[in-house]
């Protein structure tokens, strides 16, 4: 796994749990103008036990340093997965967490069998669609004014997720991280 920070502290992603929201709600507040609030989250939270959704954090000792989510859509061919969120605390960003969140959320969606996955980003957000990019992801429309009525934002696919080709995919991603 790789350090991050000081040198014997190592990145652990985990079940994101309600006694998590304290340090997550101000990373979610300083990365959108119209954040999720602690209902929403604790919503979400809620429907895990369900197996409808998905949701981790990234720490790094005690400190969290990263969230992110997953929403399942039932389909006959296979199950689609939607990414709700996936967001690193500012200090953080560009150190892998993000990458190793898709990882987390990638193979847990594949254990789960769901064939695609989606998101949506916004239209100015270069890096994270150079990220989605590397996993698989490819733009298939555009949501007008979808970010706080005043941003579009970028649909996204991935149509390979269930793939032995997307899992190998997944390995050389994680290679390159280590």
């Amino acid at each position: 796994m790789k350090v991050l920070g000081r040198p014997t502290t190592p990145l652990a992603i985990g079940p994101l749990r309600r006694r998590h929201l304290r340090q997550v709600l101000p990373i979610e507040a300083a990365a959108y103008p119209t954040s999720w609030s602690r209902s929403v989250f604790e919503s979400e939270l809620a429907q895990v036990a369900d197996g409808s959704r998905y949701y981790l954090v990234a720490r790094v000792g005690r400190e969290v340093v990263g969230y992110a989510g997953l929403w399942f859509v039932p389909d006959p061919d296979g199950d689609q997965a939607h990414i709700t969120n996936i967001v690193v605390a500012d200090p953080y960003r560009r150190a892998g967490i993000a990458s190793y969140l898709m990882l987390a959320l990638a193979r847990h969606a594949r254990d789960r069998g769901c064939s695609a996955w989606t998101l949506e980003v916004r239209a100015s957000s270069e890096g994270a669609q150079e990220l989605y990019r590397r996993f698989g992801f490819a733009p298939a429309g555009v949501r007008k004014n979808y970010y706080d009525h005043r941003e579009d934002a970028i649909v996204m696919w991935c149509h390979d997720l269930g793939t032995d080709d997307y899992a190998e995919r997944l390995r050389a991603i994680e290679e390159g991280l280590l």
